[in-house]
C-alpha cells in the first residue's frame, strides 16, 4: 500500500499492512531530528520521508490585508489573537497573552476585524495535494471548528467558560463570526482540492487530566451544533472526520461516533478514562484513532529502551484488526531527547 491507502484502510478500522505513521513536533526538537538526519533547517519534507510519515498537513495560505495593529514584543494573528515568546529550559514557545477581547461588548465583538475567506490562496491547495498525491492529505487543524480553546485564547479561558455558562452575547456572537468563517474557508479549501483531501481534521480541548473540562449538557448546548456543522461538510465529501481533544475526553465519544466523527486524535493515556486498552475496548468498533503516544511520557522522561517499550505496548493494545495510527498525543516537546 502507499501512504494514502493505508490511513484510508486504517480509518475504515480495516487492518493495513503496517500502521500508519504522523509526526507533530515543536520547532526545538524538529531542528534537532533535521540535524541528526543532516537535512536543511527547512526541509519539512526531507524529514517526513527520512521517518516514514503517511500524513501531509495542508491548509490554503492567508494573502490578505494585514488587520490588526503590532504590538511591542507580541505575535499578532489574523484574528487579533496576541502571543509573547516564553523561554524555558529546554527551548521557548509562544504562549497566549492579553486577552485583547476579554471585556468586549457585543458592538465592540461585531467591530473586531476578522479575515475575509476571500484572502486565502486556494490554487495552492490544489498544487499541494498533487505534489503530495501518494499521501494521506489532511485539511484543517486543532484550531478549525474549535471554541473553548481558541476563544480563550482571545477572552481568556475563565471567561469563556463563564460565558458559555452564562449564554453571554458578545461571547456567542465571536464565536459565530469565526466559526462562519472558517465553515467557509475549508469548504472552499475541499472545493478546490477536487477530491485531493482525505481527512478533515477539527478540534476542541474537552478535558482536564481528571475529567471534564464541562457538562455533556454544556457541551451538547454550544459546541455539538458547531462541530456538527464541519461534520456534515466532512460527510458530504465522503471523507472522516478526525477530531482532536486534549485530556479526559472520552466521556464525549458517544457523541462524537452518533454525530459522525470518524476519528479521534490526541488520546492522551496518562488522563482519567483514555488509557488505550480502555479505548481500544469501548470505542474501538465505532471510531478509529490517531494519537496515543504521551508527549509527557516516556517519550519525554524516560530513557530510550522505556520509550521503546512504551510505543510497542501501545501498538500491541491499539493495533489489532485496524483503527490505529501511531503519532504523539500532542507535537512532540523539546525537552524529548533526540
Amino acid at each position: 500500500m502507499n501512504s494514502k491507502e493505508r490511513v484510508k484502510i486504517t480509518f475504515a478500522r480495516q487492518a493495513p499492512d503496517r500502521v500508519p505513521l504522523d509526526y507533530l513536533a515543536n520547532p526545538g526538537i524538529d531542528r534537532r531530528l533535521k540535524d541528526h538526519y543532516g537535512l536543511a533547517a527547512g526541509d519539512d519534507e526531507g524529514l517526513r520521508q527520512a521517518l516514514g510519515i503517511d500524513f501531509r498537513h495542508l491548509n490554503a495560505p492567508y494573502v490578505g490585508p494585514k488587520l490588526h495593529a503590532d504590538v511591542p514584543d507580541r505575535q499578532v494573528d489574523i484574528w487579533g489573537i496576541h502571543r509573547r515568546w516564553i523561554e524555558h529550559e529546554s527551548g521557548g514557545y509562544w504562549d497566549f497573552c492579553d486577552c485583547p477581547l476579554r471585556e468586549a461588548t457585543l458592538e465592540e465583538v461585531e467591530a473586531w476585524p476578522l479575515p475575509s475567506p476571500d484572502h486565502f490562496d486556494y490554487s495552492a491547495v490544489k498544487e499541494m495535494c498533487q505534489r503530495y498525491a501518494q499521501y494521506c492529505c489532511v485539511a484543517g487543524s486543532p484550531g478549525l471548528a474549535d471554541i473553548i480553546n481558541s476563544t480563550g485564547m482571545i477572552r481568556s479561558m475563565e471567561q469563556v467558560l463563564v460565558d458559555l455558562l452564562t449564554d453571554e452575547a458578545a461571547c456567542l456572537r465571536f464565536i459565530e463570526r469565526k466559526t462562519d468563517i472558517q465553515l467557509e474557508v475549508i469548504s472552499r479549501v475541499l472545493e478546490a482540492a477536487q477530491g485531493g483531501i482525505d481527512v478533515l481534521w477539527i478540534g476542541e480541548d474537552l478535558g482536564t487530566q481528571r475529567g471534564p473540562l464541562i457538562s455533556l449538557e454544556l457541551f451538547r448546548r454550544h459546541l455539538r451544533p458547531c462541530h456538527q456543522r464541519f461534520i456534515d461538510l466532512g460527510k458530504a465529501y465522503k471523507i472522516p472526520v478526525m477530531l482532536h481533544s486534549c485530556g479526559s475526553s472520552s466521556w464525549s465519544f458517544d457523541d462524537f461516533a452518533e454525530m459522525g466523527v470518524g476519528v479521534v486524535d490526541t488520546l492522551q493515556p496518562e488522563a482519567h478514562d483514555m488509557g488505550p486498552a480502555y479505548l481500544k475496548q469501548r470505542y474501538g468498533d465505532r471510531l478509529a484513532f490517531h494519537g496515543c503516544v504521551s508527549t509527557a511520557g516516556p517519550v519525554a522522561y524516560g530513557t530510550r529502551a522505556e520509550a521503546v517499550a512504551d510505543v510497542r505496548q501501545t501498538l500491541e493494545i491499539m493495533m489489532p484488526g485496524g483503527g490505529y495510527a501511531l503519532a504523539p498525543t500532542h507535537q512532540l516537546q523539546d525537552n524529548s531527547p533526540t
